[in-house]
C-alpha cells in the first residue's frame, strides 16, 4: 500500500490545477520515484506545486514546476503562431471564405502540425466541416465535431436491381418499420455489447448518459442523416468483396452518436475552454493534452461513441436485411468526425483530426455519398500524405440550412425529385438536394486522393424532416 501509484484526484488534493503539470507528475515519479513511499511522494509535490519556481531546473521536477508556472501564470491566453503552417486545399475555387478562415486560424495553434481542406469543405464551429487537422499529443473535441463518429454504412445484396421498381412500396414499409429519427425511438431497443462496456461506470459524464444511449440505439439522428434504398454498381472484375461486376440492390445509411456523442463533445469543448485559454477567434479550437487525465478520459470517450455510432448502423441493417429476408453480400463502412493515432512521414505519432472528412490511407475503403438525386461513389484511397490520407466526406454544401428555408420552393424541389427517379420519405427543403455541390465536380477535385471502384444510385430515401418547415414530400 505503501508504493501504491498516487492518481491524478491525489495530486488535485495536494493543489494541483487541472492540466498538464498533473500528467508531469505522475511520469515524474514513475520515472524517478517508483520506490519512494506514499508520503515521500506526497510531501515532495506539496512542494513543487507550493513553490515551483524553485524547481525548473531540477532533473526531475523541471517539466513540472514549468507546467505549473505557466498555468499559474497564465491563466491563460495562449498566443497562436504569427504565420500559419502551409497546407493544401482541394477544390479552392468552390470552398466558402469562411472555411478558408477557419482553417486558416487552426494552421497557427501551436500543436498544429500540418493540414488539409477537402473539396466539399464549408464553415463550421472551429474546425471547418471538410478540415482535416494533425497535432502532437493533442485532441480538440471540437476538431472531431459534435456528432463523433459520424459514418456512412453500406450492404449490398443479391437481389436483381429491378426489385427496387417492382417493389417501391413493399420498400417504403420496411423504411417505416425498421428505421426511427431524430427524437423518435424503438419502443423496444435491442440490445448491444456496446453497452455493457466499463466505460459507461468509469467515466461521470458517461454514468448519466447510459440510458439515453439505450433508448436511442439503432436509431438516425436528424439533420443530414438518412437510410436509403439504392443500385450499387461494381466496376471491377477485381475488388474487396469478391462480387462480379455489375449492379445489386443496396442499403446505404449515414449517421452517428446520437445524444451520447453531442453530450460527450459538449462536456469535453467546455473543459478545454476552461483548460486551454486561447484568443476568441481560435476559442473554439481549445484542446485537451493526452498526457492529462481530462485528455484521455475524452479519448475513452470518443471511442465509445464511435464504437456506439456502428453498433446503432448495424443495427438499422441488420432490421433491413431479416425485413428483406436476405443476408447481405457485403457491408462497407467508415467513418468521419473523429481523431486518429496515426505517423507522419518521419515516423512520429501525430493525432488526425477529420471533421467531415474521410480516411484515405493506402488501400483503406470508403463511401462519398452525393445528395439523395445524385450518385455515391465506393472508392479506395491512394495514401497520398499531403491530403494527410483523407478525402472528402460528401458533396458540401453550398446553401446553409437557414437559407435554403429562405430561398427554395417546395414545388421545384419535388419536381426536381420525381424527375430523378427517386421516392422520398421525410427531408425538410434544408436538405434539398439543390443545398449541396455537384459531387462530379468534388470527386474530379480529389483524383490525387481516391479511386473509384464502385457507385451507389439513391432511389428510396428516408430522412427525418422538419416540421417547422414542412416536408417536401
Amino acid at each position: 500500500m505503501a508504493t501504491r501509484k498516487l492518481t491524478g484526484k491525489d495530486l488535485r488534493k495536494l493543489g494541483f490545477p487541472e492540466g498538464r503539470a498533473i500528467g508531469e507528475a505522475i511520469k515524474a515519479m514513475e520515472e524517478h520515484f517508483k520506490g519512494k513511499s506514499i508520503l515521500h511522494k506526497k510531501a515532495m509535490l506539496k512542494k513543487v506545486v507550493g513553490n515551483p519556481g524553485l524547481y525548473l531546473k531540477h532533473e526531475a521536477w523541471g517539466p513540472v514546476a514549468m507546467a505549473l508556472i505557466i498555468k499559474k501564470d497564465h491563466n491563460e491566453t495562449l498566443a497562436l503562431r504569427e504565420k500559419r503552417i502551409p497546407y493544401n486545399i482541394y477544390g479552392a475555387e468552390g470552398i466558402e471564405q469562411g472555411a478558408i478562415n477557419q482553417m486558416e486560424i487552426a494552421m497557427k495553434l501551436p500543436v498544429t502540425k500540418y493540414g488539409a481542406l477537402m473539396p466539399d469543405a464549408h464553415h463550421g464551429y472551429g474546425l471547418p466541416i471538410g478540415g482535416v487537422l494533425a497535432t502532437e499529443n493533442a485532441v480538440i473535441p471540437y476538431g472531431v465535431g459534435v456528432d463523433i463518429g459520424c459514418r456512412m454504412c453500406m450492404t449490398m445484396y443479391d437481389i436483381p436491381p429491378a426489385f427496387v421498381h417492382q417493389n417501391t412500396d413493399e420498400l417504403k414499409d420496411m423504411l417505416m418499420e425498421n428505421t426511427k429519427f431524430g427524437q423518435a425511438v424503438f419502443k423496444r431497443p435491442k440490445n448491444h455489447e456496446v453497452l455493457d462496456r466499463d466505460l459507461f461506470n468509469e467515466i461521470n459524464v458517461l454514468k448519466s448518459l447510459k440510458d439515453k444511449a439505450w433508448q436511442q440505439i439503432g436509431s438516425s439522428g436528424g439533420g443530414n442523416h438518412f437510410v436509403e434504398f439504392g443500385i450499387t454498381e461494381v466496376h471491377s472484375e477485381i475488388n474487396e468483396f469478391n462480387l462480379p461486376v455489375g449492379k445489386y440492390l443496396s442499403v446505404l445509411s449515414h449517421s452517428g452518436s446520437r445524444g451520447l456523442g453531442a453530450n460527450i463533445a459538449r462536456h469535453y469543448t467546455k473543459l478545454a475552454m476552461d483548460m486551454t485559454k486561447l484568443p476568441g477567434e481560435a476559442k473554439h479550437l481549445a484542446w485537451l493534452d493526452l498526457d492529462t487525465e481530462a485528455g484521455q478520459e475524452y479519448w475513452q470517450a470518443m471511442n465509445l461513441a464511435g464504437d456506439y455510432a456502428s453498433a446503432c448502423h448495424h443495427q438499422i441493417h441488420d432490421r433491413l436485411a431479416a425485413a428483406l429476408g436476405e443476408q447481405p453480400l457485403a457491408l462497407i463502412e467508415n467513418h468521419h468526425n473523429f481523431a486518429w493515432k496515426e505517423q507522419d512521414a518521419d515516423g512520429k505519432e501525430i493525432i488526425v483530426h477529420r471533421k467531415g472528412a474521410t480516411p484515405a490511407g493506402e488501400g483503406v475503403l470508403g463511401i462519398i455519398p452525393g445528395s439523395m438525386t445524385s450518385p455515391g461513389f465506393i472508392v479506395k484511397g491512394k495514401g497520398n500524405v499531403e491530403s494527410i490520407n483523407s478525402a472528402s466526406h460528401g458533396a458540401g454544401r453550398v446553401l446553409s440550412r437557414t437559407r435554403a428555408k429562405q430561398t427554395l420552393s417546395k414545388k421545384e424541389v419535388k419536381k426536381h425529385i420525381k424527375k430523378a427517379g427517386v421516392t422520398l420519405i421525410g427531408s425538410g427543403l434544408d436538405e434539398a438536394p439543390q443545398v449541396y455541390k455537384n459531387i462530379h465536380e468534388v470527386m474530379a477535385q480529389q483524383t490525387d486522393l481516391v479511386d473509384v471502384i464502385g457507385t451507389f444510385e439513391p432511389k428510396i430515401v428516408r430522412m427525418c424532416g422538419d416540421e417547422r418547415f414542412g416536408e417536401v414530400d
